[in-house]
Formats: C-alpha cells, structure tokens, sequence
C-alpha cells in the first residue's frame, strides 16, 4: 500500500495570519491563552480540571480518564491538528502536599500553537495513565523514559519496558524525589546486578556483534585502539 507524504509546513492553516515575530514583554502570569482551551472547555467540560498562562504558554491540568480522549481530538480535528509531540515527561516536587504530574508537549505547526497538558496524581494514587503512542509513534521511547526514571505506567504501550537502566534494575525510579542519591543498593552491589544482567535475552547477536563492528573500522583507527588509546567522552 502506498501512501503520500504530506510535509508539515509551518502556519499553513492560517495563511492570512501575520509572519510570526519573537514576543516581547511577556508577562509572567496571565495574558492571552491559546485558543485551543476554549475549545476544549467547550468540548470537554467538566474534564477541563483548570487552567493557567505563564510566560506566555498555555497550560491545561485534565482528567487522567479522559486525556487520551482529549488528545486524540486535538491531533484529528481539522481546527487543531496537534501533530507533534515533543515531550511526555513527568514532574515531582519536594513538598508532599504537590502532586506528581503528568506532561504532554503538543505542537500545531499548520496553526502554529503550542499546548502543554498535564495530569495529576496525589500521594498514593496509582501512576497508571493511557499511552499516545498509537497516535504519536514519537511517543514510544518518551513513555518508556518517563516509566523508567518516574515509574509511570502507559497503559496500551506495545512495549513498556526501562530503556536507560538494564531490565533487572531494582532500586526504584531515579527521578523520584524520593530516590537515593547514591542509590538504596551499595557500589559493589549495584556493580554485582549491571554485571549479571543479561542483553542477550534481549537483543539479537547481531546488535551485540562488536567485533564485526570493529572490523569496519578505517586501518588507522583499528591500529591507534588496538595500541591502547582512549577514544574519551
């Protein structure tokens, strides 16, 4: 089956808007908010939790149950077309009476637009919400970064598994606030698990196959590592 690429050209939505300009004298809090939230306020209602502008950028706090929903329409719908995600991430704050968040980054670049949502989980709640991956294929190493480093948990992810920290890794998630700096684990110990993890269980020979990699190498380059040089950062 073939398809036809469609290139994203940047305000192609509004041709009649002026040529955009670096903003100026921004204010901190308030100011005019994108014209996204009265939409979703129409559309949704009560999922719509709040709303603030900071700096300049909207950002939207939604229902977890209804946010898959939300962005779905905001990608489909032809007076939106949110048709890039440029984060999915989390945030945790040091006082317990925050809740942790959820973040989406959305991006409209035939409207030029720009949409932040968030959804948030008190102390104890279940950090489970839906996966975007299948309407952004963008989103799949995000969600497993964002699983990994806060313990979020994508429901409907093809493939939800750590991405930076080997699979057997027990110590919990890093980027929680209530981590570790060195880790729950001694060195030695934490050396003992990155030693007995296993990649071939997950990866092919063929990904693993560093000495054909170093066969490829230009003649001088495989003669300076083979003396000892270091190849640094």
């Amino acid at each position: 089956m073939s398809t036809t690429f469609k290139p994203a050209i940047p305000g192609s939505a509004n041709p009649d808007a002026p040529a955009p300009v670096t903003p100026k004298q921004i204010r901190y809090n308030g100011g005019e908010p994108n014209p996204s939230l009265a939409a979703l306020q129409s559309r949704f209602g009560d999922a719509i939790v709040r709303s603030e502008v900071v700096w300049g950028e909207t950002t939207v706090y939604v229902d977890g149950a209804r946010v898959h929903e939300m962005i779905q329409w905001l990608h489909d719908d032809p007076g939106q077309q949110y048709d890039y995600l440029s984060d999915v991430t989390a945030v945790e704050y040091r006082d317990l009476e925050i809740p942790l968040q959820v973040v989406w980054h959305l991006r409209s670049l035939p409207f030029r637009r720009f949409l932040r949502l968030k959804v948030e989980f008190r102390r104890g709640e279940q950090l489970e919400v839906p996966s975007v991956y299948h309407i952004y294929r963008a989103a799949d190493w995000l969600e497993r970064e964002c699983y990994d480093m806060f313990g979020i948990v994508f429901s409907g992810h093809p493939d939800l598994r750590r991405i930076l920290m080997w699979e057997q890794y027990v110590e919990g998630y890093p980027l929680r606030k209530d981590f570790p700096l060195r880790g729950r684990f001694s060195r030695s110990e934490q050396l003992r698990q990155a030693l007995s993890a296993n990649p071939e269980a997950r990866y092919s020979m063929e990904e693993l196959s560093i000495a054909q990699a170093f066969e490829d190498l230009p003649e001088a380059m495989r003669r300076r590592l083979t003396a000892g040089e270091e190849t640094g950062e």
